[in-house]
């Protein structure tokens, strides 16, 4: 019997020696399978450095309480592969979900013989995977979320998406594009297409310049937040105004206050695909019942929050650069408004992540941190001790743990109740969910 893992760590085998990011690969792959990235519903491409997650889960929701069949294709994965590609359910009204294992592995096993040994990145070849998946199943619609960067992203090959969001950008993953703002924002709006509009959320005033740039080059209209639509808090509802009026909605079921954004750029999406035919309502279900894991997740139960003493409270984020840590620390700052509580960090970090970056937000709001390794990450990750010798550089009482059980166990240790956040990385959060279900968690 064939085993997923198996056939993942064949694929593995293909990576090319030299990376590149080029698109020549997967569209060579892509015309051997007979093109079905042509050949897909119509497609809401989303890119940018923090929310796409959040924002994609929020447009499935609507859309799916709009009575829509919605495929989704997400990375990376929190415990298992199959996460990444989630396919419409049968009919109208039958909910998507993950898609089965046997079939995956069919579909890689299809892609893989096609292949041969052609050198191919693991998402190359993945990604592909995806598409003849989606291809083949109906649906109404297909979400596509960008694995890395935009303009030569493997999803970038979808030539006529019906829809474009950059999600707010910022410093992340220089090392592959770009050092500077401008030039990261510039790589995400490589998604954007002629003839396809362009949501863009809040963004920084040097990121906005270099995406309308990008606009400009393309010949595709954006609609812009802070001037053709924007979203904000109002006596715990979420208020969204564009040139139509105002709607008076539910603050999504996602915690902090960056999700007011992400809840705004979902919105805007919805309206804007009015054939989808989207009212009010739907939109207004969509967000009460959106979910997606790991970020600002409240563990509530289960063998890891037992590890605490009555009266604490278990978080989860998989947020992983400056601006993420900031995201989490604004909504620690607004529970301490309303509940105050010693709040202890338990962080690992990937080896090309900016750590102090990462720590600065929590200055003042943390009192200590307990760094942790990443088991099974593909990268190398952050020494949890140096990690821990930097947080006791910037102020923070900091010690490191052999894992996320002994961390826990530290916690418990302190006298009192206390706000546990464990952060830092998507990989390391989905150890933590993993953990919580009694199982192991597939290598991204």
């Amino acid at each position: 019997m064939t085993h997923l893992d198996d056939v993942l760590a064949r694929l593995k085998r293909l990576h090319p020696l030299l990376i590149d990011l080029s698109l020549g690969r997967i569209e060579r792959l892509l015309a051997k399978l007979g093109d079905p990235h042509v050949r897909l519903p119509p497609v809401v491409h989303v890119a940018g450095t923090n929310g796409k997650g959040s924002v994609t889960a929020m447009l499935r929701a609507m859309l799916e309480q709009a009575g829509h069949r919605v495929h989704v294709y997400t990375s990376p994965h929190l415990v298992r592969f199959n996460e990444r590609i989630v396919l419409a359910g049968s009919h109208p009204g039958a909910g998507s979900g993950p898609i089965d294992e046997d079939h995956l592995i069919k579909q890689l096993e299809r892609v893989e013989a096609i292949n041969g040994a052609d050198p191919m990145t693991f998402f190359e070849i993945t990604t592909a995977t995806a598409f003849l998946a989606f291809a083949e199943a109906p649906a109404d619609a297909v979400l596509l979320e960008v694995g890395l960067g935009g303009r030569l992203d493997a999803t970038n090959v979808v030539p006529h998406p019906r829809l474009s969001i950059i999600t707010p950008v910022s410093m992340d993953h220089t090392d592959k594009l770009g050092d500077t703002l401008a030039k990261i924002a510039t790589e995400k709006a490589g998604i954007l297409k002629p003839g396809a509009k362009g949501i863009v959320a809040r963004q920084d005033e040097e990121a906005m310049a270099a995406i309308r740039s990008s606009a400009q080059k393309t010949g595709s209209s954006l609609a812009v937040w802070g001037e053709d639509f924007e979203a904000f808090e109002q006596r715990g509802r979420l208020v969204f105004q564009n040139a139509a009026g105002l709607l008076d909605l539910p603050l999504p079921a996602l915690i902090g206050s960056h999700q007011v954004v992400n809840a705004g750029t979902a919105v805007a999406a919805a309206l804007e695909l009015d054939e989808f035919g989207i009212a009010e309502s739907a939109i207004e279900r969509g967000l009460k019942l959106v979910d997606w894991p790991a970020r600002m997740q409240r563990i509530n139960s289960g063998p890891l929050a037992a590890y605490l003493r009555p009266g604490s409270e278990l978080w989860l984020d998989g947020g992983h650069n400056p601006a993420g840590a900031a995201m989490i620390a604004d909504t620690l700052a607004a529970l301490e408004e309303r509940s105050p509580k010693p709040i202890l960090l338990i962080l690992a970090l990937m080896g090309q992540k900016d750590a102090r970056g990462y720590l600065a937000p929590f200055r003042g709001l943390a009192r200590s941190v307990v760094t942790v390794p990443i088991p099974g990450s593909h990268e190398t990750a952050h020494d949890p001790e140096a990690l821990a010798a930097l947080a006791r550089e910037l102020g923070f009482a900091a010690r490191s743990a052999s894992d996320v059980t002994a961390a826990l166990r530290h916690a418990e240790s302190e006298i009192g109740a206390k706000r546990v956040v464990i952060c830092g990385s998507l990989y390391l959060a989905g150890h933590v969910l993993a953990l919580q279900e009694g199982a192991t968690a597939q290598p991204n």
